[in-house]
Order: structure tokens, then C-alpha cells, then sequence
């Protein structure tokens, strides 16, 4: 499931090109998202698109690319939006042991706007976690979005086995950011879709709610 232990220290990209800290890498594993494409009843808004499940092992595929459709219904679509890479850090042990504790376990998604002409999505997948402190950082940045999706089980037992093996306890230190909340964490509050939706466009003329001349 993972890639050979890492003996150097690898620097965790933020996705847009700049390293957040630099940290010895001990595990990877792949992980596909899966995104859903839900038809919005939001009167200016086409589609609300939020990750709905992770896929453990999948095979590689760029966020930025083609996106293949893995189920449908009447108003909805899900994708296989990409594959990520699922990064185990040994100084994030803390966080992980606060996910573990959480039922059910969660990896969170960072979504960003990819401001790229030649992207045909509005919204892609640019990391995934399992540590819901590094995930509070991208939420508070006020850039990106955040979700949460279920942990498949092979990620649970694989993690679980990950900080057995590998968390030290550390002297006791006020922390800097806020505490976990899983209830808080995602753009939309409790787990609602998050509202990265394309406008509708309107009549001319017409003025949006709230708007002044």
C-alpha cells in the first residue's frame, strides 16, 4: 500500500509551489478522490461540488485532467477527480492519534480554485491529509476549502499501525492554533457541500440581492 520508507527530509508543498515546513516523510500512500457534482437550487448557481469518499490505492491520475465519472444519478455526478498523495509525517503523530479518536476517522481534502484557463474545472483537489490540524491551517488561510471524508478502513488500520510505531510523547506546551472541532472543519460547517458553485448568468439589467447603485 506504501512507497518504501523515505530516509531524507522531504518539504510539504502547500500547492501553489511554496514549501509549508520542512519534515522527515515516513509513509506514502496514493488516494483517489472522489468529487460530487450536485445540481444547485441556489437561484444564481449552477452546481454545488463538494469529496464524498477517498479510494485507498488508486491508480494515478492528475487532478487537473480529465476527470472519468464514477457514478450518476438524477442530479448528481461523482468523479475520480485525481489521485493524491497521502503524505505520514512522524512530528504529525498528535494529530493523527485526535483523528483516530473521532468516529468514523477522517482524511481531509484541500480544494483550491485553479485559475488556469486550460483547467476545465472549477475547483481541483491539491492535498489530502489525515492530520485535522494541518487541515485547520488551509481552512484558516481563507483561500482554500476544506472537507472531510470518510478514512477507508485499510487507511485506518494503516495509520492506527503508523502511530504505534512511530509517536513519541512530547512535554506538554499551550498550542498556537485552535483546537480540533470536527464539526467545524470544511468550508460549509457541518459537512454541508461546499459552495463552489458556477454563477448563473444574469438578465441584464437585473441586480443581485443586496447590491446598491
Amino acid at each position: 500500500m506504501a512507497d518504501r520508507p523515505l530516509d531524507g527530509t522531504g518539504e510539504r508543498d502547500d500547492g501553489g509551489g511554496q514549501a509549508m515546513r520542512p519534515t522527515a516523510i515516513v509513509e506514502r500512500v496514493e488516494v483517489g478522490i472522489v468529487l460530487e457534482r450536485r445540481e444547485s437550487r441556489h437561484p444564481w448557481l449552477d452546481f454545488a461540488w463538494k469529496p464524498v469518499a477517498a479510494i485507498a490505492g488508486a491508480p494515478a491520475r492528475d487532478p487537473r485532467g480529465d476527470w472519468p465519472v464514477a457514478a450518476q444519478g438524477d442530479d448528481w455526478i461523482h468523479f475520480h477527480a485525481g489521485t493524491l498523495t497521502l503524505e505520514m509525517f512522524r512530528k504529525e503523530t498528535e494529530g493523527y492519534r485526535v483523528n483516530l479518536s473521532q468516529d468514523p476517522p477522517r482524511l481531509f481534502v484541500v480544494l483550491r480554485d485553479p485559475e488556469d484557463p486550460e483547467v476545465d474545472h472549477p475547483i481541483v483537489p491539491i492535498l489530502v491529509t489525515a492530520c485535522p490540524y494541518e487541515a485547520q491551517d488551509y481552512l484558516d488561510s481563507g483561500s482554500d476549502l476544506v472537507e472531510p471524508v470518510a478514512m477507508p478502513p485499510e487507511l485506518v488500520a494503516f495509520l492506527r499501525d503508523f502511530v504505534e510505531r512511530n509517536h513519541v510523547e512530547q512535554p506538554f506546551k499551550k498550542r498556537q492554533r485552535r483546537p480540533y472541532d470536527p464539526r467545524k472543519v470544511g468550508f460549509a460547517g457541518s459537512g454541508g457541500p461546499a459552495p463552489v458553485e458556477r454563477p448563473r448568468g444574469r438578465p441584464a439589467g437585473d441586480d443581485a440581492p443586496g447590491d446598491e447603485e
